[in-house]
């Protein structure tokens, strides 16, 4: 059944962080924690405050910087080289993955709130490096990020995706909203299922899915 509903998809967008790797990986336990310390030093608050701004601002922008960005002028470029300054070890290959995700008909492409060259060593650990047409981050998008439309209509626009053709494969459920009303076929990535009219499909098995789409 899932197979026919995906019959018409010629574009793949996949996310990247706990998309792409598994959650257990943690990156974002080594991420978050760097993070904090960039709004503590940038606003010179206390690391109890930097955390609840870091949140705050994930929740409401998006993403910690997009918060940085639009209430204190923050640059990005700073910001996302030290946040992305980790330890990408703890990921391992996945050859079944990378197996399925080069056996899909079309065009591939990974669009994360990160930037492109984090993604890029993240899908190296991954051992998914050369399957992908293109890579964007959030500068790809004027560092406008995910969940807004304008974000993913700069994206898709600058890769030529047709969102009528294509699905997206995302662990944040609220990076769905949009892909979903521009006439994408949505799957959520995550542990744990989430009924929303946005949202498709859910798997906790990214490569079992996609292993029923062959």
């Amino acid at each position: 059944m899932a197979k026919a509903l995906f019959s018409h998809v010629a574009h793949w967008v996949f996310d990247l962080d706990n998309t792409l790797y598994p959650p257990q990986s943690r990156l974002f336990s080594q991420i978050e924690p760097r993070m904090t310390a960039f709004v503590m030093e940038a606003l010179g608050v206390s690391e109890a405050e930097a955390s609840r701004l870091r949140v705050h601002y994930w929740k409401t922008y998006g993403t910690t910087l997009a918060g940085l960005m639009r209430e204190h002028g923050v640059d990005p470029g700073p910001y996302l080289d030290d946040v992305h300054q980790i330890d990408f070890s703890v990921l391992t290959p996945d050859p079944e993955l990378a197996a399925r995700i080069r056996a899909l008909p079309g065009r591939r492409i990974v669009y994360t709130n990160g930037t492109s060259p984090y993604a890029e060593k993240v899908l190296a650990a991954r051992g998914l490096s050369g399957l992908f047409d293109a890579i964007y981050g959030v500068e790809h998008a004027d560092f406008l990020p995910k969940p807004e439309r304008a974000a993913f209509e700069t994206v898709f626009s600058r890769d030529g995706t047709d969102p009528t053709r294509a699905a997206m494969f995302e662990d944040d459920p609220r990076n769905l909203a949009a892909p979903h009303a521009m006439g994408m076929r949505t799957v959520h990535v995550a542990p744990e299922r989430l009924e929303a009219d946005h949202i498709h499909h859910h798997t906790d098995d990214l490569n079992g899915f996609l292993s029923a789409l062959g």
